[in-house]
């Protein structure tokens, strides 16, 4: 949830601790979900006169630590309760609610405000906020009787706004506060007649194609439970069996296991089972996916001393304790060796087990195991590589994120089974070590795309990170090159994207400091890596504002790119047109700012230095897919299709962007253990990157209420036009292309679901679908549904 996203990575923005309150409480209450399109300018429960036991209802209250209580109040200014908050000390206090308005309309609001010895610590005292909406605030404090406040605003280009009812903006607050009788006027809508109009001739500078670029970060169940096709989790067994944090349940008698620490096979234990034939032991671990027809190859490492006269691999149905199949491994000496197995199964189920079970009598040394379905390419799941391809993504950064401030590249290298596990550093769960940087490369290779690695400049030096390069690009007279050819790969990798670092602003990021001492860090980093290939592309990490200023002021000549990252949540209202803008007006600032850093940073005159966008996205709600494994909407995907919109306006400031992140965390990818399908948000990359041409070309006219971009195709063959409707509503439209004759026949491609809520979930029926190529005639005038994102292509003559 967002809570949990302030929490473990504040990221870009920096909010107010009443603002954070808002967000936990918004987090926490059903009824602050996404509004959907009725209901225009209704301020719900506008008295507080439905009451649930100790809930007022529709309305949610700050929770948490400093704050104050929040209740309702036989006090009231009409009928018989009112919101109250009070508090003996100073502190914070917010009652907020979502509401619906009309766009490019003008609204009164009216509410009642009574305060009793409410004393200011900072701050504009007690009031009605219009969180959103440009409209003027009234604060109050002391002692106030019942006052009525009048606020007028124009929504603009906003359908929904937070109506928060303030103990102190911008401060704390200690007294009390009283909240009653609040309405909204509709005092006038703009008519809109939407005419749009496609100049041809005028052209801007073509989309990279890297701006489809993707971000896999190891944390969550992106890699491991995600495009990792391991189904054993903890197979190294960095928790001790039995252990609340452990994958793997000790059936039988407890006793009977110990843990090696001093000759542990990899990482710094190893299980070790006692086995007894009076007595049993074993080791259980279940949740695996299980798909029919299908065989899985597994392998275990195991000695043994006494008489271990046999080991069973035990799969089972654990919905109904039916055994799916099993196999026997004998001859287990004292020497640790890999023994391969096969199971196989006819039956589909998400919940089976594994369970290792020793027979005779001796000791028993787990080492690792493995189990993989057949089906496996190289180690990465079949169903979710085949998604992949279809996003045919030309890039992706790796391996983090947060997560690469504290890793160690070495780790990943080597015998898979030998590779230590490790605490991950910035997430929670545990990284194995399974995929590594050759893991990584084969990926790539497989999906036909190039690699972008970010090196530690966190925990890490100038000199690991020079070494990375090396085992990467080096030929096999080096030592870092020799090494990789000793790990299998005589041929470099030629890897040309690198980034140093990512998000050293940030008090999260691992081994954060200061911009001056970064700056310092960052041209080492650079002059080391350069040393090893002078060819590589060098992206620097980017943050609006001092950092940035000063990362181009002192080091725009070891920097070729610099970054940019931004995730947006569903706080300002929940409205559908209020949540799609803020991924393009997110973009567009960004833009922005890098062109006036070039009229008033003199270091970087005459350079192009552009954005790589290497995280953005949408980031909020219940974790359902694991570790930030969020659930994304139709709404969602509508920002992303806006997004794209934007990136083609801004071509001439941003090269690359890289979607964050590809697989269930914040993933344009969800799967479970036995199925995998598009998120919202995939189908709209997926959509544009097939069907969006490349250059921009001018538009003009009127486009509201939707969000337009429009491309000529690369071949200069097809006017491509992008119409996000972000209204609960059907939309007809005039459009017109000028400059390029066009002829009668259109093809479209529609993003669409029944509903703006809608979603996609593995092994169920897709609600959110991209429907196409429908064509149709060219008549000059064009509809599109409500709550969708459409191409039409236009074909030249």
């Amino acid at each position: 949830m967002i809570k949990s996203f302030l929490h473990q990575s504040i990221r870009t923005i920096l909010l107010t601790a009443a603002t954070t309150l808002l967000l936990q409480a918004c987090s926490n209450n059903d009824e602050a979900q996404p509004l959907s399109g009725s209901n225009w300018g209704t301020i719900p429960n506008q008295s507080a006169e439905k009451v649930v036991s100790s809930e007022v209802m529709n309305w949610t209250p700050a929770t948490g630590r400093n704050t104050a209580t929040h209740f309702y109040s036989p006090i009231a200014q009409h009928g018989k309760k009112s919101l109250t908050i009070f508090s003996n000390t100073p502190t914070f206090g917010i009652w907020n609610t979502k509401i619906n308005v009309k766009p490019w309309s003008k609204y009164q609001f009216t509410g009642w405000i009574r305060t009793e010895n409410l004393v200011n610590t900072g701050g504009e005292g007690a009031g009605f906020n219009l969180a959103g909406m440009d409209a003027d605030y009234m604060g109050f404090s002391n002692d106030n009787d019942w006052t009525e406040v009048k606020l007028v605003f124009n929504t603009k280009d906003n359908d929904s706004f937070v109506l928060e009812c303030l103990f102190n903006r911008g401060g704390r607050a200690s007294g009390k506060a009283w909240f009653d009788n609040m309405s909204l006027e509709l005092i006038s809508t703009e008519k809109i007649s939407t005419a749009i109009t496609i100049d041809a001739n005028n052209r801007a500078t073509p989309m990279s194609e890297y701006i489809y670029g993707q971000f896999i970060e190891h944390m969550g169940k992106c890699i491991y439970g995600g495009i990792w096709a391991e189904m054993i989790d903890d197979r190294k067994f960095w928790y001790e069996p039995g252990h609340n944090n452990s994958a793997w349940e000790v059936t039988g008698e407890k006793a009977l296991l110990q843990m090696d620490r001093n000759h542990s096979y990899t990482g710094d234990q190893t299980p070790v089972l006692l086995a007894d034939k009076s007595r049993s032991i074993s080791l259980k671990q279940s949740g695996l996916g299980i798909r029919k027809e299908l065989n899985y190859e597994g392998r275990i490492i195991l000695r043994s001393t006494g008489n271990v006269t046999k080991v069973v691999l035990r799969l089972v149905d654990e919905t109904d304790e039916q055994l799916i199949d099993e196999a026997v491994i004998q001859d287990i000496d004292g020497t640790y060796k890999k023994y391969p197995f096969s199971l196989s199964s006819q039956l589909l189920t998400q919940n089976a087990s594994l369970e290792i079970i020793p027979e005779g009598n001796g000791k028993l040394w787990i080492g690792t195991v493995s189990l993989m379905p057949e089906d496996n390419i190289e180690g990465f799941r079949a169903d979710v590589l085949k998604l992949l391809k279809g996003l045919d993504s030309p890039v992706y950064r790796w391996p983090g994120g947060n997560f690469v401030s504290g890793y160690d590249w070495k780790d990943g290298l080597g015998d898979r089974d030998k590779r230590p596990p490790r605490k991950n550093p910035a997430w929670t769960g545990v990284e194995h070590n399974d995929v590594g940087i050759h893991e990584f490369m084969t990926l790539c290779e497989l999906l036909e795309t190039e690699p972008y690695i970010a090196v530690n400049a966190g925990l890490g030096g100038a000199e690991e990170a020079r070494k990375e390069i090396e085992y990467c690009n080096g030929d096999t007279r080096t030592p870092m090159g020799k090494w990789r050819a000793e790990n299998g790969h005589p041929d470099p990798f030629n890897v040309i994207w690198w980034s140093v670092g990512n998000e050293m602003y940030g008090s999260w990021q691992l081994g954060h400091m200061s911009t001056k001492d970064f700056v310092k860090k960052h041209n080492a980093f650079a002059e080391a890596m350069k040393s090893v290939d002078e060819d590589i592309i060098l992206v620097a990490v980017g943050n609006p504002g001092s950092w940035n200023e000063m990362m181009l002021r002192n080091s725009a000549h070891n920097m070729d790119y610099i970054s940019e990252h931004f995730y947006k949540q569903d706080w300002h209202g929940g409205g559908l047109m209020t949540h799609v803008k803020q991924i393009p007006d997110a973009i567009r600032e960004r833009a922005e700012l890098h062109r006036n850093y070039r009229e008033e940073i003199p270091e970087i005159q005459g350079m192009d230095i552009r954005i790589c966008m290497d995280e953005w996205n949408y980031w909020y709600g219940p974790h359902i897919y694991g570790e930030l494994g969020t659930r994304y909407y139709l709404r969602d995907a509508l920002g992303i299709a806006a997004g794209i919109n934007e990136f083609s306006k801004n071509s001439d400031m941003i090269y690359m962007a890289n979607y964050a992140q590809t697989v269930n965390v914040i993933g344009a990818i969800k799967t479970n253990n036995t199925h995998s399908v598009y998120a919202s948000t995939g189908l709209a990359l997926k959509m544009y990157r097939e069907h969006f041409g490349t250059i921009p070309l001018e538009i003009s006219g009127e486009t509201r209420p939707f969000d337009v971009a429009a491309t000529l195709t690369e071949d200069q063959t097809v006017v491509t036009v992008s119409i996000v409707n972000p209204t609960w509503s059907t939309q007809v439209f005039d459009l017109k292309i000028e400059g390029l004759e066009i002829g009668d026949k259109i093809i479209s491609y529609v993003l669409t679901g029944p509903g703006d809520m809608a979603y996609n979930e593995p092994g169920s029926q897709e609600h959110v679908i991209v429907k196409g190529p429908i064509q149709q005639k060219n008549k000059g005038k064009f509809t599109v549904e409500p709550y969708s994102a459409t191409i039409l292509r236009f074909q030249a003559i």
